[in-house]
């Protein structure tokens, strides 16, 4: 019992040690000096609180893209392979196959601009001065046709964009809510049945009934039967992917930030019924008598803005003679839905 108390009496005066020792400066380190606090103070707050002084334009900014940005989120905010989209998904969001970019999902601008300043380019994070971060936050709003290709941004101006899916974000309020029940996790004989009501929809996969080359009949003699270079539209399908960020194709397509290519050829430009974004040239012009083939999409395709002025379509063109056949061979033998 003695040596008990000897022990917890031992115990006692290292702790009285241990509290005096840590109560007074163990003359380690130093205070951060006020250049280190503000490197690392550099979050903004959804109402631009913590923005720097700066400003940036979409034309400084889209040199600045192509330079830092493009090798892997592409020229128009497609995104390469697997890195994200930036540019389109508009109306996406309720769909199976949702495309969430800056445009279409973010909720605030300054999330946008903190994210850039803090993390981009990727393996050369904070290397972009502030109006730079400004140049390229404007031509990231340009590529989603959020602001005109004219605009600048500033810290003056920021608070005033709002990005088109803000209002779809909330705070959470889980503290604030009353009667919140949990269900008791139910590990055996949890249902008498269980039903299933939906099955998962997969687009572009091979019907459950084949049909053999020999059944195949034409239902009238004199359909035209067309066939496709499968090499070329295997390219056209690789340079289709530039385009990918604002259009669809294919069943059960739906218009995004451009209208969907569906039946393209042999349509009046400009006059997709449930597309509403037209340029009122593109309009004109499909008044006028233009219909999309072979011949006016290739000269389209090479330079959009050259071909009509004023359109909306955010696209530098495709100079390759071999790419514009490929593109156009993919979108002829993809596009035949009725």
């Amino acid at each position: 019992m003695l040596k008990s108390l000897k022990f917890v009496s031992y115990i006692i005066f290292l702790c009285s040690i241990c509290s005096i020792t840590y109560s007074q400066t163990l003359g380690l380190g130093r205070a951060a000096t006020s250049n280190e606090v503000m490197a690392w103070d550099i979050d903004i707050r959804p109402d631009g609180k913590g923005l720097p002084v700066g400003s940036g334009s979409v034309i400084i900014g889209e040199e600045l893209y192509t330079d830092n940005c493009s090798s892997c989120h592409g020229d128009f905010g497609e995104g390469i392979d697997r890195w994200p989209e930036l540019a389109g998904g508009f109306d996406t969001l309720n769909s199976e196959d949702p495309v969430k970019t800056v445009g279409s999902y973010w909720p605030y601008l300054s999330t946008v601009w903190d994210y850039v300043h803090r993390a981009m380019p990727f393996g050369n994070a904070q290397s972009l001065s502030n109006d730079e971060v400004y140049a390229i936050t404007a031509y990231i709003l340009y590529l989603n046709d959020l602001v005109d290709e004219d605009f600048e941004l500033s810290h003056v101006n920021f608070e005033e964009i709002s990005l088109p899916n803000e209002e779809n974000f909330y705070l959470d309020n889980r503290e604030d809510l009353e009667n919140i029940t949990y269900n008791k996790r139910c590990m055996q004989n949890c249902k008498k049945e269980a039903i299933i009501t939906k099955r998962a929809v997969v687009l572009d996969v091979t019907p459950e009934e084949e049909v053999s080359e020999n059944s195949k009949q034409n239902e009238n003699d004199n359909i035209e039967i067309v066939s496709f270079d499968p090499i070329l539209v295997k390219q056209g399908e690789k340079i289709f992917k530039s385009c990918k960020a604002c259009h669809r194709i294919g069943l059960n397509a739906k218009n995004g930030t451009g209208p969907h290519l569906n039946n393209i050829f042999g349509r009046v430009a400009g006059e997709l019924n449930d597309y509403k974004r037209y340029s009122k040239n593109i309009k004109k012009l499909g008044q006028e008598g233009l219909i999309w083939n072979n011949e006016t999409l290739i000269s389209f395709l090479e330079n959009p803005k050259k071909y009509i002025k004023g359109t909306k379509m955010n696209f530098k063109g495709i100079k390759k003679s071999d790419e514009l056949d490929a593109l156009v061979e993919y979108l002829a033998a993809s596009t035949k839905f009725n």
